[in-house]
């Protein structure tokens, strides 16, 4: 019988700079979210304009918003539209799935003096900011934050 012997030299030089980009890329995504890179939180300042927003699924498919702090129903969005605000609503009740947070806790819809406009959720800390899908899709979001309220 014979033995085989399948020995390889392995180049140091490949395997050193691999090392060394994967000690590069942690080391640059735990700095960038310490400074907090990447996020759309608000700094110190104030809303202009924000609502907390209850969505309520129905039968035939449509979303009821709730002013949740006003006690009222502000907006139908009707089966088979809005689909970017049907998106972000999903992706932020996956968030809270995955973290196994349950109930029905409101959103918050804000306007920033510097014009973005930002979808919170105060039960997992997510900000989604909306400036960034365009401003047909903000649009769809700023449509929400002014539904139902009396203009001067």
């Amino acid at each position: 019988m014979s033995s085989h012997s399948h020995d390889m030299a392995v180049p140091r030089g490949p395997l050193i700079g691999a090392g060394a980009l994967l000690l590069a890329v942690v080391v640059a995504t735990g700095i960038g979210r310490m400074a907090g890179a990447g996020t759309t939180a608000p700094r110190d300042d104030a809303p202009v304009l924000a609502r907390s927003l209850g969505f309520e699924d129905r039968a035939d498919g449509g979303i009821l918003v709730r002013d949740v702090e006003a006690g009222r129903d502000i907006a139908l969005l009707e089966p088979g539209t809005n689909g970017f605000v049907r998106g972000a609503l999903r992706a932020l009740v996956r968030d809270r799935r995955r973290e196994e947070i349950t109930g029905r806790a409101p959103f918050r819809l804000a306007a920033w003096p510097d014009g973005r406009l930002t979808l919170e959720d105060p039960a997992t800390g997510i900000s989604i900011g909306l400036e960034a899908f365009g401003p047909t899709n903000m649009e769809a979001f700023a449509r929400l934050l002014t539904a139902g309220r009396a203009t001067p």
